[in-house]
């Protein structure tokens, strides 16, 4: 009987281990490209190894690689099946929160990052054509935050959405992708500093930043750029000194913190 070759074996053996990939592969282009929807089903697990040609092995090692990603959540049982997730801000979060939990990243250094940013998408939005509609949105997620201001989670989803729309609103997508990311990590801060501690309300602090809100969206309307951007960047230091005060340290203790 003549042996393998060597070669060949350890093609084979290297096929065998990339059909798993190729197949998370696929899958993720579909969903990422927005051929599967949000809660579209896949099918079950025979259908899609009948359709690559797969063992249930290589298929199931397919499977782990996207669940692991957020891409999937396999559901079991006669009514589950595989249902594929779209990509989105908190998915990013939580990587980036691991990757900066892993470096021992601290909560200052994250809303640093977030205080570059948005004063200057604050000048950019005041500069720009839309900025009475602007205003006006900013204004509207300002009173949605004013009606969930005793809900300290309801109120730090609603603060987030106000601070990634503002860096949306000045025009640039891969800036907003940023900010969607930071104001994750940073709002499960909010939503911690927002409990009440040994009895004491924050609702006063929570107010104050409304007010301070509002008097951004006054600049922005105003066309007053420099002075929209200063506003936002005082704004963004006194934020950083009550998260700081009151509330997580390090990304690690935000991770404490989930919607």
């Amino acid at each position: 009987m003549v042996a393998e070759p060597r070669k060949t074996r350890n093609r084979d053996r290297a096929t065998l281990r990339e059909k798993p990939q190729r197949i998370a592969d696929e899958l993720r282009q579909l969903i990422v490209q927005g051929d599967l929807s949000e809660g579209e089903s896949l099918g079950h697990e025979p259908d899609l190894v009948e359709r690559f040609g797969v063992s249930r092995p290589s298929l199931r090692e397919a499977l782990r690689i996207l669940e692991t990603e957020g891409l999937i959540s396999v559901k079991r049982g006669v009514l589950g099946g595989i249902v594929a997730h779209r990509p989105d801000q908190r998915m990013t979060a939580r990587t980036a929160a691991l990757v900066l939990q892993a470096r021992n990243v601290p909560l200052a250094d994250v809303h640093a990052a977030r205080s570059l940013l948005e004063p200057v998408a604050a000048r950019l939005v005041a500069t720009s054509r839309g900025r009475l509609a602007a205003a006006n949105e900013l204004r509207r997620l300002t009173a949605e935050q004013l009606e969930v201001i005793d809900g300290p989670e309801a109120f730090g989803n609603a603060n987030s959405r106000f601070h990634a729309r503002l860096v949306e609103l000045a025009g640039n997508q891969t800036l907003g992708i940023v900010a969607e990311m930071l104001n994750e990590i940073v709002g499960r801060a909010v939503a911690a500093v927002s409990q009440p501690e040994d009895g004491k309300d924050t609702t006063d602090t929570r107010l104050r930043g409304l007010r301070s809100q509002a008097r951004l969206a006054a600049l922005i309307e105003a066309g007053d750029a420099a002075g929209a951007e200063e506003h936002w960047k005082e704004h963004m230091t006194t934020v950083g000194k009550v998260l700081l005060a009151q509330g997580a340290k390090s990304v690690i203790d935000l991770m404490q913190h989930q919607y």
